[in-house]
């Protein structure tokens, strides 16, 4: 295992290494001014589509409502990375890695518009007659690389076992027991359950599951953030001002720095983290909002601007901004992930701010386990065709008892950091062919807007 560990290291230092950043904080920035900033562009009208569509049958053919395949999409972003993996980045990087999570998910936020729009123009029907897209596909129809949407395809089979099942149960598991003393195996048992119940009735009832699970979360763990930042509200301009300052500034010199904290780590982690959790670049969020319906692939990518904004600027900064306000960053060196948060959340509610953090935390692994599996399962029917998904279904189930057993320590550790490598493996090809097909996407949203103009499209 040490042996393994050591190899996967040396691959994650390549995949996240300053090229890798390069490319996806690159490519962001290049698909913003292409396409004018649409993320500036669309910013009102993105609130007006998500919110003023809810209950409203969409035009178009598609599999799910839009809303619908963005519940999904957030299920699997708003996960243990808004929590855990935001704490650990400041713990790593200290206050500058939220300024570099803010850029990743500027930027980030055109970056899955292009990878949304493109996967719903370039998506099929399966065997079954139910829609199927994503990057693979969009590699082998628009592009005809056959060859690398298949190497996509097996990263994302295999990844989702991480990043989207076994992490994620281990979150739930840690968050439970830290909160009501659940043992691990009895949360592992639970979760395998009620995922059984959820993913044998297919992506409708994920769907259907997420769509109200989803808001009820994002809702409760919000609130329970604002309240932890608001008794510490004269702490906020100092905060942001941290955040800031030490993005550019080396932050051993802020009072109380814990040692390693670096202006390269802050960088390296904050945009390592914030693509963890929005999963802009990765390519995983298009493989459900290929399946939405709608009337025009560029209306389906507003959805994706919505979803990096929601998971990192809203959710991931309240977890950095209420760690940073309490003071528990410098103050507990000792502690990262889960713990960190858990700890400012504590120090402000107490035991119900124990409680808001484990049961945010638990809710959001949880769902994210749900639309992981849909794109790991989307990935292994690329390769083996429908005959595979019985097996992934037992597969998966069995992860979430294994990943809630393992318990914390230096198992959480190796998957994490395995997590992270596959992440980079997913992300290098769906970046290429982003790149290779930002004339198309332009096209599109040119598309869109002279429609709209015209009336033809609302």
């Amino acid at each position: 295992m040490e042996a393994f560990m050591a190899m996967n290291g040396y691959v994650n230092g390549i995949v996240w290494g300053p090229p890798m950043l390069a490319l996806l904080v690159g490519t962001g920035i290049y698909l913003s001014v292409i396409l004018g900033f649409p993320q500036v562009r669309y910013f009102g009208f993105m609130f007006k589509e998500v919110f003023g569509k809810l209950g409203k049958k969409s035009g178009g053919e598609g599999t799910i409502s839009s809303f619908g395949a963005l519940s999904v999409a957030l299920a699997s972003t708003v996960g243990s990375g808004n929590i855990a993996g935001a704490a650990t980045a400041l713990h790593l990087g200290g206050p500058g890695a939220l300024f570099w999570m803010w850029i990743t998910a500027i930027f980030g936020m055109t970056t899955k518009m292009t990878e949304v729009a493109l996967a719903v123009k370039f998506r099929e029907k399966d065997e079954a007659g139910q829609w199927r897209g994503g990057t693979m596909y969009v590699m082998e129809k628009a592009l005809g690389q056959k060859w690398l949407a298949w190497l996509f395809a097996f990263f994302t089979t295999f990844a989702a076992f991480g990043i989207g099942n076994a992490i994620q149960a281990n979150s739930t598991a840690q968050a439970l027991e830290l909160g009501f003393g659940v043992p691990s195996y009895v949360s592992g048992i639970a979760v395998a359950v009620l995922v059984a119940l959820v993913i044998i009735g297919g992506l409708k009832r994920i769907s259907d599951v997420t769509t109200y699970l989803v808001p009820f979360m994002a809702i409760f763990y919000v609130i329970g953030g604002i309240a932890v930042i608001s008794m510490h509200a004269d702490m906020i301009p100092q905060a942001i001002s941290n955040t800031v300052y030490y993005a550019f500034n080396d932050p051993m010199a802020m009072p109380g720095a814990v040692a390693g904290w670096s202006i390269k780590l802050a960088l390296t982690k904050g945009v390592a983290r914030g693509v963890f959790s929005n999963e802009a670049g990765l390519g995983s969020a298009p493989m459900v909002h290929a399946t939405a319906i709608t009337d025009h692939p560029a209306r389906q990518g507003i959805y994706g601007l919505f979803e990096v904004f929601m998971d990192t600027i809203v959710i991931c900064s309240i977890t950095c901004i209420g760690i940073l306000t309490t003071g528990s960053l410098t103050a507990r060196p000792d502690l990262t992930g889960a713990q960190l948060t858990l700890t400012a959340f504590q120090s402000v509610l107490g035991t119900p701010g124990v409680w808001i953090m484990s049961l945010g935390l638990a809710m959001f692994a949880f769902s994210t386990i749900l639309g992981w599996y849909w794109y790991g399962e989307t990935g292994a029917v690329y390769i083996f065709g429908l005959k595979i998904t019985p097996v992934y279904k037992v597969l998966w189930i069995a992860v979430c008892v294994v990943g809630a057993w393992g318990g914390g320590g230096q198992f959480l550790t190796n998957i994490w950091d395995l997590s992270d490598t596959m992440n980079g493996l997913m992300a290098a090809p769906n970046l290429i062919a982003l790149l290779w097909l930002s004339n198309e996407m332009r096209k599109i949203v040119k598309d869109f807007d002279e429609k709209r103009k015209k009336g033809t499209l609302s």
